[in-house]
């Protein structure tokens, strides 16, 4: 189980100090949940996790069921022994593999729509490569084209079989393209999957009921008060935020405004930079996101100045470390030079440097917050 306080609330937004308490330490709150998709944050051992500071991670349950299942992970301990994780983990529910392996890939969009789509999705229509019931969903795996069911009892139970100190309800993250009753179909059908996760719950784990509603307020604040009413242990905020940053920030507020106090609440899946002061000042506790890590892969690296890709040439010639301001071990003793270097000669050593900075510049960035929450600022 865990234990959640809050220890101080902003007096100019939703923003608020918390501390969350699970039988593998303490977690200050508003905090980033960097992704260990498969039990590992890429390129990184859990000890170089630990020393960007990070105290809570989510791994992935559609994926670690299929590699390399669910059953080789509790023989090993549960996941903590297993990826040698001595802080807190959370493990998603496999929902938003529905629409990334669903509409997501049909339509080639994310979570916040930039464009509008051609045509929008409607009651009965099936995504191409899975399939969606009232039951569960049908998928084929990506190792080997086995068909695959995930539903509210399997998904708590790999969940279980993981270990994870928070886990959650499985639900049907929809498209942003979706119209208002597909959109009503499906939170009939993720409200009572809830029930059935909670009811099919046995152990230890706490376990967070997620809302969905899409861009209709009048969904998102019944899925709120629905999901509120039920006994989880906290709340995770899932579906899509729709077309711009502003807007997210007022779908969030949908939320927030409906669901207890005193109990934390976790935005699934959003995390830019530029994203964090608008969560934290919603209300959000924890959020997860690839973003630090996914960017870093690709050479970019994120400053107090802005991005900088560190594949550009011009940056052989710059003896600079990559931010000035930061103090992780990067900054300290690597050059922009040579992580450039590293990168165009192909090293994966220049990925394990830049996700390292990545994820200790984020975390920096929310420990200000709180800093400035702390001092009422914020």
């Amino acid at each position: 189980m865990i234990n959640f306080k809050v220890l101080k609330k902003s007096q100019h937004s939703q923003a608020r100090l918390g501390l969350l308490t699970t039988s593998h330490g303490e977690v200050e709150t508003p905090c980033l949940v960097p992704v260990a998709t498969q039990a590992t944050v890429k390129t990184l051992t859990s000890e170089e996790v630990l020393q960007t500071k990070a105290k809570l991670l989510i791994s992935n349950t559609f994926y670690l069921h299929q590699k390399p299942g669910e059953g080789l992970v509790k023989a090993a301990g549960g996941l903590h022994c297993f990826m040698n994780w001595s802080g807190s983990l959370m493990t998603d529910s496999g929902g938003f593999q529905v629409f990334s392996l669903g509409f997501g890939t049909d339509l080639g969009t994310t979570k916040i729509a930039k464009s509008k789509s051609r045509s929008e999705i409607v009651v009965g229509q099936q995504p191409k490569l899975i399939k969606i019931t009232d039951q569960g969903v049908h998928f084929t795996s990506y190792l080997d084209g086995a068909k695959l069911f995930l539903g509210p009892r399997e998904s708590i139970k790999i969940q279980q079989d993981l270990g994870a100190d928070i886990i959650f309800a499985f639900d049907e993250c929809p498209p942003p393209h979706a119209t208002q009753d597909y959109m009503k179909k499906s939170l009939e059908r993720t409200h009572k999957w809830a029930k059935l996760c909670l009811k099919h719950k046995t152990s230890e784990q706490a376990l967070f009921g997620i809302v969905q509603g899409g861009r209709f307020k009048n969904l998102r604040t019944i899925s709120a008060q629905y999901i509120a009413s039920l006994p989880f242990d906290g709340f995770g905020i899932g579906g899509e935020f729709g077309a711009n940053k502003a807007t997210m920030e007022k779908m969030i507020g949908w939320v927030v405004q409906n669901l207890p106090p005193s109990k934390p609440r976790h935005l699934l899946g959003i995390g830019y930079v530029e994203d964090i002061s608008r969560l934290i000042k919603s209300g959000v506790d924890t959020f997860d996101c690839i973003v630090p890590t996914h960017y870093a892969r690709r050479g970019i690296a994120f400053t107090a100045t802005g991005r900088l890709d560190m594949n550009k040439a011009k940056f052989l010639r710059d003896k600079s470390p990559l931010d000035k301001k930061c103090h992780c071990f990067v900054c300290r003793g690597y050059k922009r030079n040579y992580i450039t270097h590293l990168l165009r000669a192909k090293e994966i050593t220049a990925l394990k440097l830049l996700t390292f900075h990545n994820l200790y510049f984020f975390n920096a960035v929310v420990e200000n917050y709180r800093k400035l929450i702390k001092q009422g600022k914020l």
